[in-house]
Protein backbone atom coordinates (compact mmCIF):
# COMPACT_ATOMS: atom_id res chain seq x y z
CA UNK A 1 0.00 0.00 0.00
CA UNK A 2 3.02 2.28 0.23
CA UNK A 3 2.66 2.58 -3.55
CA UNK A 4 -0.26 4.99 -3.23
CA UNK A 5 1.54 7.79 -1.34
CA UNK A 6 4.65 7.19 -3.45
CA UNK A 7 2.55 7.62 -6.60
CA UNK A 8 1.09 10.89 -5.30
CA UNK A 9 4.58 12.26 -4.61
CA UNK A 10 5.90 10.94 -7.93
CA UNK A 11 2.97 12.44 -9.84
CA UNK A 12 3.37 15.80 -8.14
CA UNK A 13 7.06 15.81 -9.04
CA UNK A 14 6.25 15.03 -12.69
CA UNK A 15 3.51 17.67 -12.69
CA UNK A 16 6.16 20.21 -11.66
CA UNK A 17 8.69 18.98 -14.26
CA UNK A 18 6.18 18.81 -17.14
CA UNK A 19 4.72 22.22 -16.34
CA UNK A 20 8.10 23.94 -16.03
CA UNK A 21 10.12 22.29 -18.79
CA UNK A 22 7.52 21.13 -21.31
CA UNK A 23 4.50 23.46 -21.06
CA UNK A 24 6.53 26.59 -20.36
CA UNK A 25 9.93 25.57 -21.73
CA UNK A 26 9.01 23.95 -25.03
CA UNK A 27 5.64 25.71 -25.10
CA UNK A 28 7.25 29.12 -25.62
CA UNK A 29 8.02 28.02 -29.20
CA UNK A 30 4.87 28.70 -31.25
CA UNK A 31 5.70 25.75 -33.53
CA UNK A 32 5.69 23.28 -30.63
CA UNK A 33 2.70 21.02 -29.86
CA UNK A 34 2.65 22.37 -26.28
CA UNK A 35 2.53 26.05 -27.33
CA UNK A 36 -1.21 26.19 -26.59
CA UNK A 37 -0.37 26.28 -22.89
CA UNK A 38 1.71 29.43 -22.86
CA UNK A 39 0.29 31.27 -25.87
CA UNK A 40 -3.41 30.52 -25.38
CA UNK A 41 -4.12 29.21 -21.89
CA UNK A 42 -1.98 31.73 -20.02
CA UNK A 43 -3.14 34.61 -22.21
CA UNK A 44 -6.83 33.82 -21.60
CA UNK A 45 -6.41 33.13 -17.87
CA UNK A 46 -4.44 36.34 -17.33
CA UNK A 47 -6.79 38.49 -19.38
CA UNK A 48 -9.99 37.00 -17.94
CA UNK A 49 -9.10 36.86 -14.24
CA UNK A 50 -8.31 33.11 -14.23
CA UNK A 51 -11.15 32.10 -16.58
CA UNK A 52 -10.26 30.19 -19.73
CA UNK A 53 -13.12 29.74 -22.18
CA UNK A 54 -11.46 26.58 -23.57
CA UNK A 55 -12.83 24.76 -20.51
CA UNK A 56 -16.42 25.74 -21.39
CA UNK A 57 -16.40 23.57 -24.51
CA UNK A 58 -16.27 19.84 -25.09
CA UNK A 59 -13.02 18.11 -24.22
CA UNK A 60 -13.16 16.41 -27.62
CA UNK A 61 -11.39 18.74 -30.02
CA UNK A 62 -7.98 19.93 -31.16
CA UNK A 63 -7.75 22.83 -28.73
CA UNK A 64 -6.03 23.50 -25.41
CA UNK A 65 -8.35 21.44 -23.23
CA UNK A 66 -8.38 18.55 -25.71
CA UNK A 67 -4.58 18.51 -25.99
CA UNK A 68 -4.22 18.62 -22.21
CA UNK A 69 -6.65 15.70 -21.82
CA UNK A 70 -4.85 13.75 -24.55
CA UNK A 71 -1.53 14.22 -22.75
CA UNK A 72 -3.09 12.95 -19.51
CA UNK A 73 -4.61 9.92 -21.26
CA UNK A 74 -1.22 9.05 -22.78
CA UNK A 75 0.44 9.43 -19.36
CA UNK A 76 -2.22 7.19 -17.82
CA UNK A 77 -1.78 4.52 -20.49
CA UNK A 78 1.99 4.64 -20.01
CA UNK A 79 1.56 3.83 -16.30
CA UNK A 80 -1.04 1.07 -16.64
CA UNK A 81 1.51 -1.72 -17.30
CA UNK A 82 2.76 -1.13 -13.74
CA UNK A 83 -0.61 -2.26 -12.37
CA UNK A 84 0.31 -5.95 -12.46
CA UNK A 85 3.33 -5.61 -10.21
CA UNK A 86 2.57 -2.33 -8.40
CA UNK A 87 -1.23 -1.97 -8.31
CA UNK A 88 -1.36 0.77 -5.67
CA UNK A 89 1.29 2.82 -7.43
CA UNK A 90 -0.53 2.52 -10.77
CA UNK A 91 -3.84 3.39 -9.10
CA UNK A 92 -2.23 6.46 -7.52
CA UNK A 93 -0.92 7.59 -10.90
CA UNK A 94 -4.33 7.11 -12.55
CA UNK A 95 -5.98 9.03 -9.70
CA UNK A 96 -3.40 11.81 -9.98
CA UNK A 97 -3.98 12.25 -13.72
CA UNK A 98 -7.76 12.33 -13.27
CA UNK A 99 -7.48 14.69 -10.30
CA UNK A 100 -5.16 17.03 -12.22
CA UNK A 101 -7.67 17.36 -15.04
CA UNK A 102 -10.60 17.77 -12.64
CA UNK A 103 -9.09 20.52 -10.46
CA UNK A 104 -7.36 22.31 -13.34
CA UNK A 105 -10.58 22.51 -15.34
CA UNK A 106 -12.60 23.67 -12.33
CA UNK A 107 -10.02 26.30 -11.42
CA UNK A 108 -10.42 27.90 -14.86
CA UNK A 109 -14.20 27.68 -14.85
CA UNK A 110 -14.65 28.91 -11.26
CA UNK A 111 -11.94 31.42 -10.27
CA UNK A 112 -13.48 31.97 -6.82
CA UNK A 113 -13.10 28.24 -6.15
CA UNK A 114 -9.49 28.38 -7.38
CA UNK A 115 -8.69 31.31 -5.08
CA UNK A 116 -9.99 29.31 -2.11
CA UNK A 117 -8.83 25.77 -2.94
CA UNK A 118 -5.81 26.18 -5.26
CA UNK A 119 -4.22 29.50 -4.27
CA UNK A 120 -0.83 28.31 -5.60
CA UNK A 121 -2.37 27.80 -9.06
CA UNK A 122 -4.13 31.16 -8.87
CA UNK A 123 -0.74 32.66 -7.98
CA UNK A 124 0.80 30.94 -11.03
CA UNK A 125 -1.60 32.66 -13.43
CA UNK A 126 -2.42 35.93 -11.71
CA UNK A 127 0.77 36.68 -9.77
CA UNK A 128 3.59 38.81 -11.14
CA UNK A 129 5.76 35.76 -11.91
CA UNK A 130 4.05 33.22 -14.16
CA UNK A 131 7.28 31.19 -14.08
CA UNK A 132 6.76 29.98 -10.51
CA UNK A 133 4.13 27.93 -8.69
CA UNK A 134 4.32 25.05 -11.17
CA UNK A 135 2.13 22.59 -9.25
CA UNK A 136 -1.62 22.50 -9.81
CA UNK A 137 -3.02 19.78 -7.54
CA UNK A 138 -0.83 20.28 -4.46
CA UNK A 139 2.12 22.67 -3.97
CA UNK A 140 4.45 20.03 -2.52
CA UNK A 141 7.19 20.16 -5.15
CA UNK A 142 7.02 23.92 -5.40
CA UNK A 143 8.00 23.95 -1.74
CA UNK A 144 10.67 21.28 -2.26
CA UNK A 145 12.14 23.09 -5.28
CA UNK A 146 11.79 26.59 -3.80
CA UNK A 147 9.44 27.79 -6.56
CA UNK A 148 6.40 28.60 -4.42
CA UNK A 149 5.79 32.36 -4.57
CA UNK A 150 2.65 33.49 -2.71
CA UNK A 151 0.63 36.29 -4.29
CA UNK A 152 -2.98 35.80 -3.14
CA UNK A 153 -3.63 37.82 0.00
CA UNK A 154 -0.44 39.86 -0.27
CA UNK A 155 -0.16 43.64 -0.35
CA UNK A 156 0.95 43.32 -3.97
CA UNK A 157 -2.28 41.55 -4.91
CA UNK A 158 -4.40 44.15 -3.09
CA UNK A 159 -2.60 46.96 -4.94
CA UNK A 160 -2.97 45.14 -8.29
CA UNK A 161 -6.69 44.58 -7.70
CA UNK A 162 -7.22 48.22 -6.75
CA UNK A 163 -5.37 49.32 -9.88
CA UNK A 164 -7.46 46.98 -12.05
CA UNK A 165 -10.68 48.19 -10.45
CA UNK A 166 -9.76 51.83 -11.07
CA UNK A 167 -8.83 51.04 -14.67
CA UNK A 168 -12.16 49.27 -15.22
CA UNK A 169 -14.02 52.24 -13.73
CA UNK A 170 -12.19 54.62 -16.07
CA UNK A 171 -12.98 52.38 -19.02
CA UNK A 172 -16.68 52.59 -18.12
CA UNK A 173 -16.36 56.36 -18.12
CA UNK A 174 -16.64 56.70 -14.36
CA UNK A 175 -14.43 58.96 -12.34
CA UNK A 176 -12.42 58.23 -9.18
CA UNK A 177 -15.54 58.43 -6.98
CA UNK A 178 -17.22 55.59 -8.90
CA UNK A 179 -14.04 53.55 -8.60
CA UNK A 180 -14.24 53.92 -4.79
CA UNK A 181 -17.86 52.72 -4.85
CA UNK A 182 -16.81 49.68 -6.94
CA UNK A 183 -14.39 48.56 -4.22
CA UNK A 184 -17.07 48.57 -1.48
Amino acid sequence: MIGLPLALLYSNAWEWVIHKYVLHGQGKNRENFWSFHWHDHHKHARREGMNDHQYQRSVFGWHGQGKEALGLVVATLAHLPLARRYPWFAAGCVFSHWNYYRVHKRSHRDPAWAREHLPWHYDHHMGPNQHANWCVTWPWFDHVMGTREPYLGTEREAADRAKASAKAARARGAGPVAAEVDRE
